[in-house]
């Protein structure tokens, strides 16, 4: 706990947060939660019966005593819509976190700006922990941090590509401009893309796909648990800058060209 990752004012030990969804097995969810020691996990609420937890599914894969249940309003289309399924997450005993995702365009799963800002507005109001999923817009990230979200979660790439952090200049933006926790969130596919997010300054990375796509789901759990801490102690120590020409590490002295220098004799 010497760099804890604080949101609302709750802290934990790990950066990294796991997505549920894609998985093959309830089984292999849990190796892969394991192995991430993730402590925040979003859990679709389009996709689990609140109501009978013990099943064999996503919900009996995780330990509620090692893991925060993040709700996820994946499916919502709009505002109203969103808000309904963060009540119901609550009423059904959940705590009032809640991952507000507004994905109406079909084929890129992009965040649609203006409902998630209106969503977002009610829910602040209605006393939620909202950390809200978006595009890599500062603009919007600002108006949410306004608005009293608890982080900003602009996306890297679409949902599910695996193709990393494609908005790098805007998401350095909004690290730049944030006074809440930054967490990039979708299309990290790859460890190093995780790195690179901590590199930037980015505060967590949430990673679903990248997990249940694998060959292996606990060891690329592992690896991105490493990478996002390997990336993180990068940040902190100071990356050095990048130049546009060639600078040695051990500066050229005279000795390896000049002639030798000989030495007089002693008399």
């Amino acid at each position: 706990m010497d760099d804890p990752l604080i949101i609302a004012g709750r802290s934990f030990r790990s950066r990294l947060m796991v997505g549920t969804g894609k998985f093959p097995s309830a089984a292999a969810l849990r190796a892969a939660l394991d192995a991430s020691e993730a402590e925040i996990v979003t859990v679709a609420l389009r996709r689990v019966d609140l109501s009978r937890p013990e099943e064999e599914g996503i919900l009996s894969a995780i330990d509620p005593k090692r893991h925060l249940i993040l709700p996820n309003t994946s499916g919502a289309r709009t505002a109203e819509e969103a808000v309904r399924l963060a009540r119901l997450a609550r009423a059904a005993g959940l705590d009032p976190w809640v991952k507000l995702e507004l994905t109406p365009e079909p084929r890129y799963l992009l965040p649609d700006p203006v409902e998630t800002l209106k969503a977002a507005e009610m829910l602040v109001r209605e006393g939620f922990i909202v950390l809200p999923y978006i595009q890599a817009d500062p603009v919007l990230a600002k108006r949410l941090e306004e608005a009293g979200t608890a982080t900003v979660m602009p996306l890297g790439a679409p949902i599910g590509s695996n193709r990393g952090v494609r908005t790098r200049d805007m998401i350095r933006i909004i690290i730049e401009q944030s006074n809440v926790p930054v967490v990039v969130d979708a299309g990290l596919g790859a460890p190093s893309h995780a790195a690179e997010s901590m590199e930037l300054g980015a505060d967590a990375v949430l990673v679903n796909t990248a997990l249940a796509d694998a060959a292996d789901h606990a060891g690329m759990a592992r690896a991105f648990a490493q990478a996002v801490e390997a990336g993180r102690m990068a940040y902190l120590a100071g990356l050095g800058p990048q130049r546009d020409t060639a600078e040695a590490s051990s500066p050229l002295t005279g000795f390896l060209f000049d002639p030798p220098v000989e030495k007089e004799a002693t008399p």
